[in-house]
């Protein structure tokens, strides 16, 4: 089947618009990170991964968070270290170095590597012989894969040219750039002044060098953003010609990350407008030759996600959209989560706490799940949507052991329920298939959160945890 998309036709009303935007997950995982808890221990992630270990056969994807950063913008929601004179950053280093041995003696006989990714923070923070150091602590325990995905996360604002010639020498072969937007107002707003050229020549460079696949970020939802300032922004990008671009709706949190207060909530568009520069990122991409991919994403038609997508195998993991088949993530860091045999494990997020953990020989376990056989049911569902936009109804039954209709009846009934998804023209249902419509595309996340046990359990009332869906 082929799953090509077709023209953006769907037209999102301003009676859609006030009936889906609500809070929602990514769906980074399933179940979110809020039913990560304390019970999950390290003697739990311990004995995942002596099960991880028992199939010696079997690729790993590694994630390392380097949280390090000069300086704060105000979008950001990651889990990050400001620090402009780089205190705390080498004895990070060490503890990080330290986890990967830790690890690497849990899983003796489970060594290669399929994928390995640097995000942050900014790895890049770090000097060329820092991050080649680093390097050399994962290559004494570990081997890549042949066609392993070696990538980083890179601020093109510290990012020189010695780290993209030490990265190459090492064999790195994919780059992420964050931009956000070039427009000046909103680079201003944010605290996040970078120019296309800079951001132009360092891709030229890492092209020059080696690096085969690059993604550049960019987030609608912004302060001040416009169409005429954001279609700059995106003639911009094309230009460029990453392989990849990651096109995220800003997650505005301020309850969560006090840092976005300072943000005027009057200079942020709303929902019309953030789908308006959404639709036209979809349509100026599309255009350009791009393949919409997964949410938020697009790719070449030579990427592998764009022929991932097209064959309907793409997957999803903590660092991305992926074509990798490791079933096994580990993660080393301050708040880094891992996915290991039915289990997610979190990290501690406080680099005191981290240093004591690592100090005493143990894993700096802070929380985790284990998946119960629902759970894992409804993450083959959601990741299947949010990855492909369609659903095989027959495979999921052989799959999970009973027809779909039964496992989902509930679902069903909601998804076609007056004013619900299939009435609005988001979802397409036949006897075998559900498929998300372009107009669905958009709304994917609130066609997810249908098939959510979790969400639909745990509804409180209480202030949000998650940003809206538009």
């Amino acid at each position: 089947m082929n799953s090509t998309p077709v023209p953006d036709s769907g037209h999102a009303t301003a009676d859609l618009l006030a009936r889906y935007d609500r809070p929602g997950p990514r769906y980074t995982s399933y179940p979110t990170a809020i039913a990560f808890h304390e019970g999950f221990t390290e003697a739990d992630y311990r004995a995942r991964l002596a099960l991880a270990d028992a199939q010696p056969d079997e690729p790993l994807s590694l994630y390392a968070h380097l949280p390090f950063c000069q300086e704060r913008c105000l979008y950001c929601g990651c889990n990050v270290v400001i620090s402009p004179h780089g205190a705390g950053s080498k004895p990070y280093l060490d503890n990080l170095i330290a986890e990967i041995r830790l690890l690497a003696e849990a899983l003796p006989h489970r060594r290669m590597l399929s994928q390995l990714h640097w995000g942050g923070g900014t790895p890049t923070y770090y000097t060329p012989d820092d991050l080649a150091r680093l390097h050399a602590a994962v290559t004494e325990h570990f081997e890549f894969t042949a066609d392993a995905e070696i990538g980083i996360e890179v601020d093109p604002r510290v990012t020189s040219f010695e780290h993209i010639d030490r990265l190459a020498e090492l064999g790195w072969n994919r780059l992420s750039a964050g931009v956000q937007d070039f427009s000046p107002e909103v680079q201003e707003a944010v605290h996040r002044i970078q120019s296309f050229e800079s951001t132009r020549d360092l891709i030229q460079h890492a092209r020059e060098k080696g690096f085969t696949s690059i993604n550049i970020d960019l987030i609608y939802g912004l302060p001040f953003q416009s169409v005429a300032g954001f279609a700059h922004t995106l003639e911009q990008v094309i230009a460029i010609r990453p392989e990849r671009v990651a096109v995220y709706s800003f997650a505005f949190v301020p309850w969560i990350k006090g840092h976005m207060r300072h943000l005027p909530p009057e200079s942020l568009p709303g929902p019309e407008l953030k789908l308006e520069l959404l639709a036209l990122a979809i349509d100026r991409f599309t255009a350009a030759g791009y393949v919409a991919i997964g949410m938020d994403h697009f790719a070449l038609p030579h990427d592998e996600l764009a022929r991932a997508a097209e064959a309907g195998t793409l997957s999803r993991n903590f660092m991305g959209y992926t074509v990798q088949s490791a079933r096994d993530m580990v993660a080393v860091g301050i708040s880094a989560i891992g996915d290991v045999q039915g289990a997610f494990v979190q990290n501690v997020k406080k680099l005191p706490a981290y240093g004591e953990a690592i100090a005493a020989g143990r894993f700096p376990v802070e929380k985790g799940y284990a998946l119960t056989g629902d759970d894992t049911l409804r993450r083959h569902v959601i990741t299947e949507l949010m990855c492909n936009a369609r659903l095989d109804l027959e495979a999921v039954g052989k799959r999970f052991g009973r027809p779909f209709a039964e496992l989902f009846a509930v679902e069903l009934a909601e998804l076609q329920a007056p004013g619900g998804p299939v009435e609005d023209g988001m979802v397409e249902l036949s006897p075998g298939w559900i498929r998300l419509t372009p107009l669905g595309r958009r709304f994917v996340r609130n066609v997810a959160m249908i098939f959510d046990r979790h969400l639909r359990e745990d509804a409180t009332g209480e202030k949000p945890v998650f940003s809206r869906t538009v």
